[in-house]
């Protein structure tokens, strides 16, 4: 009898804490965006309400002058509530929301503010990076550390700062960058481009790997403390537009991280893509946590194939190309689902909200043929039609120009218009990659590779609007683990010289060298004198050693000569074909002399390279067509003058950029 009173009276304690569970208040933890800009063409806000119980509000009023409220989405979480509002007709100000759940008066109404902000400037009078630009890429972990640097940051997962660790975090931060602003002046880029700066809240692994990174996203509205603050990352971009110097922002849509509350309270079933595996057993055979381990044969969990030809295939397997856009990049990073229409959104908005608050001049989309074509050419269209003079490129790397040619807008090689602007050159990169261990001869080797790569620039709607790279974080650096200053120079002749938009990697002004053959981590060493108790500093001239500072001074003269020189960013371009072991390259521009307006002047730049590591001779007769009777011409490289009325004696790997 005891036993049955007993048992009525858990049974009872139940049904009251659960109904006292019910009755409970839900609240917000969290709003996504946290604040928002009026005055934007489309007019649609989503809120993402975070909290325990939120999705129980079903009803959202307010009486903000010129707001309308269009729906409430509940989906499958009840800790997530979707919030769309119509702000066309809205004055910056701070508005009240109020939420109810209709037919249940034990739910009281909750009350929110928001606040609505004037935008700094229009969408039209944002300017993004274009091809007289040059791009310096750069880690933050890996850079600088700056002089009031915290660790550790409180309340982040277990990490550590450790710098003979390649996969661990080195400590560089934001302020470390704005420290060394003077630096990028001298050297004469004109845009940064760091890799993710936002918040990487995932657990270092007992077998020395963190997300160091950036490319495992678990806030993405939020800066990682690590490197700063917000604000801080805003001033720093207002302290570069100073200095004339763009920031372009490195996002991914295609993946988060794996501490994404998301991922532990998915919004919908169909956030991610393949999410089976996430509420499989610990025998999976990954250690969840960290996303690194074995994948045991039975798995729910997709790897991604890493293969991207799928995409464009017209002959794909539907197995192939499931594998490349819903399998996972690597287990701790969760693959998104673009095609939910509340995650895109969210992700749009997301872009232009860093674009208003924080002023960057482009994006460089991570893993792009990843995501699914569609939702990421209309948040392309969306970004276009907002900001027409922005720009963002996509990584897209397959080394065939006709299927990065599809990637560019307008392509008439893909039947949906991605209104992507700029596209990836990885075949200028592995073209170059294999040349420089070859001597140009009569056909396929050498110069030849890249000659042959632009013959195809007529795939693309607008090559110079193609990004172009001979090095970045994700390949060998270009040197190797070698010292040859003298192919460096020759692919950086090009690089700077050709249609493109040139990208270059960190640490290369100085020979930085390394392969991946070991870690990743090997090619996106620590620039020396960026961190406390760096025994050499390669930021200044005395702190460079001899080769370090003839690279850098050879580069800075290059890229100062580059900056503003309408003939690299506006005019055409010709090549001839490699011949004895010779390549040219011409760039030309007609302009108005300034005595004469009517009177037109053909200003001409001849990029010659010595493809050979034999001497060699450049028949001068062969290029009349861009010489057109010029007697003498500058290498704007040493300051010397050539004789081009007879034939030009060129040393090995020799380069000569003459300006006519």
């Amino acid at each position: 009898m005891k036993q049955v009173i007993l048992s009525l009276l858990l049974i009872l304690m139940s049904a009251t804490t659960l109904q006292a569970a019910k009755a409970k208040k839900p609240s917000v933890d969290r709003i996504d965006p946290t604040c928002w800009y009026v005055g934007m063409k489309n007019p649609t806000l989503q809120l993402m309400l975070q909290g325990p119980g939120i999705a129980r509000f079903d009803h959202a009023t307010t009486d903000y002058a010129g707001v309308r409220v269009d729906s409430v989405v509940r989906l499958d979480s009840p800790n997530y509530l979707f919030i769309y509002i119509n702000v066309r007709e809205a004055q910056p100000g701070t508005m009240k929301l109020r939420l109810e759940v209709r037919g249940e008066k034990r739910v009281k109404p909750l009350e929110l503010t928001y606040e609505l902000k004037a935008r700094e400037k229009s969408g039209e009078e944002r300017r993004g990076f274009d091809n007289s630009d040059v791009l310096y890429l750069l880690m933050p972990d890996r850079f600088a550390q700056g002089m009031d640097h915290t660790k550790p940051v409180a309340g982040m997962n277990s990490y550590r700062e450790d710098r003979t660790q390649p996969s661990l975090r080195h400590g560089g931060d934001i302020e470390g960058i704005r420290q060394h602003l003077d630096y990028f002046e001298e050297l004469g880029v004109t845009a940064l481009w760091f890799t993710p700066v936002l918040e990487n809240n995932s657990p270092d692994t007992d077998n020395g790997f963190s997300t160091y990174h950036g490319y495992a996203t678990t806030d993405y509205y939020r800066v990682d403390p690590r490197f700063g603050s917000n604000e801080q990352y805003r001033q720093l971009i207002s302290d570069c537009h100073a200095r004339g110097l763009k920031v372009v922002m490195d996002m991914i849509f295609n993946h988060c991280g794996l501490e994404h509350p998301w991922v532990k309270d998915m919004p919908s079933k169909d956030w991610f893509n393949a999410p089976e595996w996430l509420s499989e057993g610990d025998d999976s055979g990954h250690d969840r946590t960290t996303g690194y381990g074995e994948n045991k044969k039975g798995s729910k969990y997709l790897q991604t194939s890493y293969k991207l030809t799928p995409v464009m295939d017209p002959y794909a397997a539907d197995v192939d190309l499931k594998e490349t856009t819903e399998g996972w990049f690597v287990p701790s990073m969760p693959d998104l689902n673009q095609r939910n229409p509340h995650l895109m959104r969210y992700l749009i908005q997301n872009s232009k909200w860093w674009i208003e608050f924080a002023g960057i001049d482009g994006i460089r989309m991570d893993t792009y043929p990843y995501a699914y074509r569609e939702p990421m050419a209309e948040w392309m269209k969306e970004l276009e039609e907002e900001y027409p003079h922005f720009n963002t490129v996509g990584e897209t790397w397959v080394t065939e120009p006709a299927y990065t040619a599809a990637w560019q807008a307008d392509s008439r090689l893909s039947t949906l218009n991605s209104h992507l602007k700029t596209v990836m050159d990885f075949s200028f990169f592995d073209k170059l990659s294999q040349a420089k261990n070859e001597d140009t001869d009569g056909w396929w080797q050498g110069m030849n590779r890249i000659y042959n790569s632009f013959v195809y620039d007529y795939l693309y709607p607008n090559p110079s609007s193609v990004l172009a790279f001979i090095e970045n974080h994700d390949t060998d650096r270009f040197l190797g683990n070698g010292r040859d200053s003298l192919m460096l120079k020759q692919a950086l002749a090009l690089l700077l010289t050709v249609n493109r938009i040139p990208q270059l990697y960190y640490g290369t002004e100085i020979m930085m060298n390394g392969t991946k053959e070991v870690t990743d981590g090997n090619v996106r060493q620590d620039f020396p004198g960026g961190f406390p108790g760096d025994k050499q500093n390669a930021f200044t001239t005395e702190g460079r050693t001899r080769a370090q500072q003839q690279m850098f001074g050879w580069l800075s003269r290059l890229l100062h000569w580059r900056k503003g020189n309408r003939v690299i960013s506006e005019g055409t371009m010709k090549q001839f074909i490699p011949y004895n072991g010779v390549y040219v390259i011409a760039r030309q521009l007609d302009d108005h002399a300034l005595d004469q307006p009517d009177h037109f002047v053909r200003h001409t730049v001849m990029t010659v390279l010595n493809g050979s590591s034999k001497p060699a001779t450049m028949a001068v007769s062969r290029y009349q067509e861009v010489i057109d009777g010029t007697t003498r011409a500058k290498d704007i490289l040493t300051g010397r003058y050539y004789d081009l009325t007879k034939d030009l004696e060129l040393k090995p790997r020799q380069s000569l950029i003459l300006e006519l």
